[in-house]
């Protein structure tokens, strides 16, 4: 179906500019979003961690731990297990952008876990017209990253685990304008994450701490034409702990922290003749772009300090049956201003458990308001009381 002009500017935000991140603006401090291409793989895909204000990394390991933290995959209870996520994304703003996850995993012995993964995400149709208005063809753009991952426990409490992703991104199916010819974006990248966890007593009840890191989407630059400088893929690092307390054999509670900051670099300033005045040549390698992410701000360590995303979630289990969950995601103004509550709940019976979470923006009018996940996923044959060796 045809767009309104609001569509050509959430396309152009969505993949020139990386992300929803130029969305808001503080009064006090220049709007300076960091850029990447295929944002998608920053999305929370899945609805247990999207109602918990987009936290993972440290939580107890699910079938979706892919996204989050591979690490948490040698700790899972299962013997293998898959499940499917779906989000209608963006339904404020247009009828017909939606991301799917599908994500399985299947235990080697009782520390070892290989797991894989498909996140896909459709952009809706995509007029595309000549010089002087004429509609040329109507495409819809697609993309979705492919992981395969290994995860193994070391010791008693710590796991690690590594994931290989392929990346895949056509926005404009070979469309060429103005002489310039486009093309499908490719990157491989990969995961490298840890996970350290611990049955212990906190309050004299039992408790399980854990904190988790991971370094995602390390990879290769993405262009859409030949004569364009590549762009970076949305590297990033994610850390933070969590907490679940058993208050009695049939109810438990779970804290969780994330802290989340890309690994690319962050936007210089330039004066009328584009020249650096203020920050770092963001035209470096992928290693280079690494490390210079955690100082080449323009604004300083205050807006290094800017560019961390804040996620806080809590979740509540009934016997192992019934969960609600909630949640808050904190972002800075000058770097998209994302601030929401999210809701949620899950049941699980036998092997079978579904889940749904809702997004509740703080900022009037935002993209991302009524954001609705639905997931449904199946487990088989737990290991509760197995041995880990």
């Amino acid at each position: 179906m045809n767009k309104t002009i609001i569509t050509v500017i959430l396309f152009i935000a969505l993949h020139l500019s990386g992300s929803f991140s130029t969305y808001g603006q503080s009064g006090s401090d220049e709007l300076n979003a960091i850029q990447t291409v295929v944002p998608f793989l920053t999305i929370a895909p899945d609805s247990r961690a999207g109602a918990m204000g987009d936290a993972g990394v440290a939580t107890s390991p699910d079938i979706y731990s892919m996204h989050w933290n591979p690490a948490k995959f040698a700790f899972i209870e299962g013997r293998g297990g898959f499940g499917i996520s779906y989000s209608p994304w963006l339904r404020t703003l247009v009828p017909d952008i939606n991301i799917a996850y599908i994500a399985g995993y299947k235990r080697i012995d009782s520390r070892q876990v290989a797991a894989a993964s498909l996140l896909y995400s459709s952009l809706g149709d995509i007029p595309f017209t000549d010089n002087f208005g004429n509609l040329q063809r109507v495409f819809i753009p697609t993309e979705f990253a492919l992981d395969m991952a290994y995860s193994r426990i070391f010791g008693e409490f710590f796991s690690g685990g590594i994931a290989f992703r392929f990346i895949y991104s056509n926005l404009t199916g070979g469309f060429s304008s103005g002489g310039t010819d486009t093309r499908p974006g490719i990157s491989f990248a990969a995961d490298v994450s840890g996970l350290y966890r611990r049955e212990t007593e906190l309050f004299g009840r039992d408790a399980i701490v854990s904190a988790g890191v991971n370094f995602s989407n390390i990879g290769s630059k993405m262009s859409y034409t030949s004569s364009k400088e590549p762009d970076f893929i949305p590297m990033n690092l994610r850390l933070g702990g969590a907490c679940t307390i058993e208050i009695d054999n049939y109810n438990s509670f779970t804290f969780t922290t994330d802290f989340n900051k890309l690994l690319v670099p962050t936007p210089p300033k330039y004066d009328v003749d584009r020249n650096i005045i203020d920050g770092k040549d963001p035209n470096v390698s992928v290693p280079v772009a690494i490390f210079q992410s955690f100082y080449d701000a323009p604004g300083g360590f205050k807006e290094e300090l800017h560019e961390i995303t804040v996620s806080l979630g809590a979740e509540y289990w009934y016997n192992e049956q019934f969960a609600i969950r909630g949640g808050y995601f904190h972002e800075n103004e000058t770097k998209g201003n994302r601030k929401y509550f999210t809701a949620g709940a899950g049941f699980r019976m036998n092997i079978f458990a579904i889940d749904f979470s809702y997004l509740m923006p703080l900022v009037q009018n935002h993209p991302l308001a009524r954001t609705l996940r639905f997931s449904l996923s199946f487990e088989f044959a737990a290991l509760r009381n197995a041995s880990r060796g």
